[in-house]
């Protein structure tokens, strides 16, 4: 252990700590910018400045060394001048429109310069600008509101090892882009968002679909359906102060009933569909000698990686849709037809807590009979703006969760188990699989459906689970760094029967669409595990946890035909292609 003294406490670390570290086990709040935990830690910001008795020069405490018998300083004149003037400085080659920005009030630089009395730039530096990337169907970059961080680089080389953006030019010119200097929309971008998730600023940030939204909800011929993924209901409530981890379902459905949606439908839902369609595709591969391991295909952005980094394995990916684009292919027609609606004048609108489901939307092959299945998609920030533009009182939305209330989703589309719920955490969708694929390999009903070992936030989890006819093998796998590591392991003759792959490290919950908590916040709480823990609680609390025995999931089967029959496979199934990295035009 190291011992030092921070501010005049005491405080001992262990030995390689540095002194941010240190600061913070001591509860001295040393402000940062660029540094993220796990993440980004190069002492690029130099707001995390501080002073050692007897040192030469002031130090950024996030690379720093904890030394023995070290005194430290982190709020001296000297300090407090020197932090001040830095930040002036990056101030002074930002764009401040601040109040147009779409992180105002929830922006790092913004809270700092605040906390730091920034009053007046007393610099003015050439202004450098550049043009918006807006090309991509599901993330934007505006580079003048770049503070060059580093942050969103560290999240894609170090994180999830896709590495298609990087530094680019030198001095006053660098700048954040890409191969070719391309548009993030021309290259193998997997589109996750996790980039948007850890920039302080509005450098980074989601296509906006509110407007097309509100244009829907005011045209009185569209009949428009809203549809919202299980990992919003944990997160929503962040963007009203609520704690995180606090599931809001109640108050979610009633906004969204109170917003003007003709009907809001649960896409846990079409998650219990999900685990029919691909549970039947993995019996069948099973036992007619099929290409094994299955992957599953609920996530875009790994759909995307695979279908850009790894070809050779498309035979492995499930043929199904994700289940809001199954959901949104059955609502324009099976829904369509029960309502006595023209498919045609229905909107469907997806809540997600994904950016690159708004790339999945707009994929050709995500259509029946010339209908897109889903028309927009909103991330769980969008929906709590418009919620704050319509001046809802988040407060007095009701939470009673009763059947026959207002904030109840609507039936028949709202019937959704257990099973369905848990898609929203990394290994969820593996359990919810093995709940139905165990029974009906065996024709026993489980007494015990929890499989723990495909729960927690490790980026590659592996079980096993005997059963009388086969022994099933599989992994749960989340973030792409960890997908390339298990493709290389069944490249390397490991034997498995069924994969969960997620875009984003810890799944839905940690989705490049949720709410940002700030990297201060992220480093003093496990937001991973409280979103989880409230996830796994809405399981529990509901009287159907398995998706075979939904009511409304038997019921659609008796309709439309057995799961994996030709109706399931014109509305719940699709093809996948390989994607060149980068289009043949920007090839040198």
């Amino acid at each position: 252990m190291i011992n030092l003294t921070i501010d005049g406490k005491k405080v001992s670390v262990p030995a390689g700590s540095t002194i941010l570290e240190a600061a913070r086990k001591a509860d001295v709040n040393v402000p940062t910018l660029c540094y993220m935990k796990g993440v980004n830690e190069i002492g690029a910001c130099r707001i995390c400045l501080i002073e050692v008795k007897g040192g030469r020069v002031l130090l950024a405490a996030c690379v720093a060394p904890a030394n023995e018998g070290m005194e430290v300083y982190t709020n001296s004149p000297k300090v407090r001048e020197a932090r001040k003037s830095n930040l002036e400085l990056i101030l002074s080659e930002h764009d401040r429109s601040c109040l147009t920005c779409v992180r105002n009030l929830n922006c790092e630089l913004q809270a700092i310069a605040r906390d730091l009395n920034i009053e007046e730039l007393p610099f003015e530096g050439k202004r450098i600008e550049h043009e918006i990337d807006d090309l991509s169907p599901s993330i934007v970059r505006d580079n003048n509101k770049c503070i060059l961080c580093r942050r969103c680089i560290g999240m894609c080389k170090n994180i999830q090892e896709t590495a298609v953006i990087d530094a680019q030019n030198r001095g006053i010119l660098t700048k954040i882009g890409c191969a070719f200097d391309a548009s993030l929309d021309e290259i193998a971008c997997v589109m996750c968002g996790q980039c948007i998730n850890v920039c302080p600023t509005g450098a980074l940030y989601e296509k906006d679909h509110i407007n097309r939204v509100w244009d829907a909800l005011s045209c009185p011929d569209t009949h428009v359906v809203v549809q919202t993924a299980p990992a919003v209901r944990v997160a929503l409530g962040e963007e009203f102060g609520m704690p995180i981890g606090t599931s809001v379902t109640g108050q979610m459905v009633h906004a969204l009933k109170r917003l003007g949606f003709d009907k809001v439908f649960d896409t846990n839902t079409a998650a219990d569909i999900t685990i029919m369609e691909e549970g039947t595709e993995l019996i069948d591969r099973v036992r007619n000698n099929g290409t094994l391991p299955l992957f599953t295909s609920c996530s875009p952005g790994w759909v995307k990686y695979l279908e850009s980094y790894h070809p050779e394995f498309i035979p492995n990916l499930s043929s199904c849709k994700s289940p809001h684009q199954k959901f949104g292919a059955l609502i324009k027609s099976y829904y369509a037809e029960k309502a006595g609606i023209d498919p045609k004048n229905i909107y469907v609108v997806s809540v997600m807590p994904c950016s690159a489901k708004k790339y999945e939307i707009q994929r050709p092959e995500m259509s029946v009979d010339g209908l897109r299945d889903v028309d927009a998609v909103l991330t769980t920030r969008e929906l709590a703006r418009m919620i704050k533009t319509a001046r809802l009182n988040w407060n007095s939305l009701c939470s009673c969760n009763d059947s026959d209330c207002i904030c109840a989703f609507d039936n028949p589309f709202g019937e959704a188990s257990g099973a369905g719920a848990i898609f929203g955490v990394t290994g969820g969708v593996t359990e919810a699989a093995l709940r139905t694929v165990a029974e009906l390999l065996t024709g026993k009903r489980a007494e015990d459906i929890e499989f723990t070992d495909t729960r927690g936030k490790d980026g590659i989890k592996e079980y096993t689970v005997r059963l009388p006819e086969i022994t099933l093998k599989g992994a749960v796998v989340s973030g792409t760094a960890n997908a390339k590591k298990m493709l290389e392991k069944i490249k390397n003759g490991e034997e498995y029967h069924f994969i969960e792959f997620m875009g984003c490290p810890g799944g839905c919950i940690m989705g490049g669409g949720q709410p940002i908590v700030d990297a201060l916040a992220a480093a003093e709480c496990d937001v991973f595990a409280l979103r989880a823990k409230a996830i796994y609680g809405v399981d529990k609390s509901l009287p159907v946890r398995r998706s075979h025995e939904n009511p409304f999931i038997k019921k659609l089967y008796e309709e439309i035909g057995e799961p994996g029959g030709d109706r399931a496979h014109q509305l719940f199934h699709t093809a996948y292609a390989a994607k060149e990295k980068y289009p043949a035009e920007l090839h040198i």
